[in-house]
């Protein structure tokens, strides 16, 4: 593994663990002003620009304080010299959601650019996949 995709791994981890304690500026740095995030819940064209971002998170926050889980499953990193792309699963659920599906888990895509000497993320998706 590379310097800056070890880098990358520990942004990832510790914004992962911002979200878990619902760390608000902690969840937010390491993110481009320009992020664009799509996310489970609407809006369905996304969020735009670090403002929306921040206002996308405490209603997450709320339901995460009553008990939900969010742990990394798995994670890997690519990246380049100025732009990274990194994917991985998580546990996102409330107990009594993963004990009647412990598969399900939630899927995230990030895009990372290099400014000014450090990796920012520009783009963040994330999704579950469609139940049968």
């Amino acid at each position: 593994m590379t310097e800056d995709e070890m880098q990358i791994r520990e942004l990832i981890v510790a914004w992962a663990h911002a979200v878990h304690k619902g760390d608000l500026n902690a969840v937010l740095a390491d993110h481009a002003e320009d992020i664009v995030m799509f996310d489970v819940p609407p809006p369905n064209e996304g969020v735009r620009g670090i403002a929306a971002y921040r206002e996308a998170w405490p209603d997450f926050f709320a339901w995460q304080a009553s008990g939900a889980c969010f742990e990394i499953v798995s994670l890997d990193v690519t990246a380049g010299a100025d732009v990274a792309y990194a994917h991985g699963l998580l546990r996102c659920s409330i107990p009594e959601g993963l004990r009647e599906d412990p598969s399900h888990q939630l899927r995230l895509t990030w895009g990372l650019r290099r400014e000014e000497e450090r990796w920012v993320v520009a783009h963040e998706h994330h999704s579950f996949p469609l139940k049968e």
